[in-house]
């Protein structure tokens, strides 16, 4: 628990990217949902502006939202990967449902959130949980490998980004700017909050 409250504030270092170009019409009415879910799958410490940052990131929160390789919704989500998680998961509905594809992303976040706890700190473990997101947990691998074989600190993630042109297999020109671009988005989300404090 101590590790899920350290990580709210951490992702701070960054955040300068305007939301402008992403922003719907109706941009806070997936509040509820990102808040219910976080809640839900990572305990009332973690602060749930982080995956809502990643929703910005992944499709500006538009829920009809479709990838050139076929990711869908807020999350961009595979269908394969939501019908992984759905068959653990007998309440989740169609993808396309805002909600719900809202919900197996936050959780396929836990996943990983998981997978990382070896992580330097808890800012560390929210960047490789977000790279894996991103790029699969293969290629972050692969650079955490080759990271450790040049004497570097595996478990930060400025090692994964020192190494990541010589991983193979990994579409790093991708991952990279993903993951400083959900700590800018968060960045900014948060100064909002400060500026609007009625808002929670």
């Amino acid at each position: 628990m101590r590790a899920l409250l350290l990580v709210a504030g951490l992702l701070m270092l960054g955040c300068a990217g305007p939301l402008a170009a992403q922003r719907p019409a109706h941009r806070d009415r997936y509040d509820d949902t990102f808040r219910k879910y976080s809640k839900r799958f990572f305990g009332p410490a973690f602060d749930w502006q982080y995956f809502k940052a990643q929703g910005l990131a992944e499709s500006g929160l538009d829920p009809k939202a479709r990838s050139p390789v076929g990711a869908r919704g807020v999350m961009q989500l595979m269908p394969g990967t939501y019908a992984m998680i759905k068959s653990r998961r007998k309440e989740l509905g169609a993808i396309e449902n805002p909600e719900w594809n809202i919900a197996a992303g936050i959780l396929h976040d836990r996943g990983l959130w998981l997978r990382w706890d070896s992580a330097a700190t808890a800012q560390e473990r929210a960047r490789f949980m977000f790279g894996s997101y991103n790029a699969g947990e293969g290629p972050i691998l692969r650079a955490r490998k080759l990271a450790h074989a040049k004497q570097l600190d595996g478990t930060m993630w400025t090692s994964i980004e020192t190494v990541a042109p010589n991983v193979p297999r990994w579409r790093y020109r991708e991952t990279l700017p993903y993951v400083r671009r959900i700590e800018d988005n968060y960045g900014e989300l948060q100064a909002q909050s400060r500026s609007a404090p009625h808002r929670k």
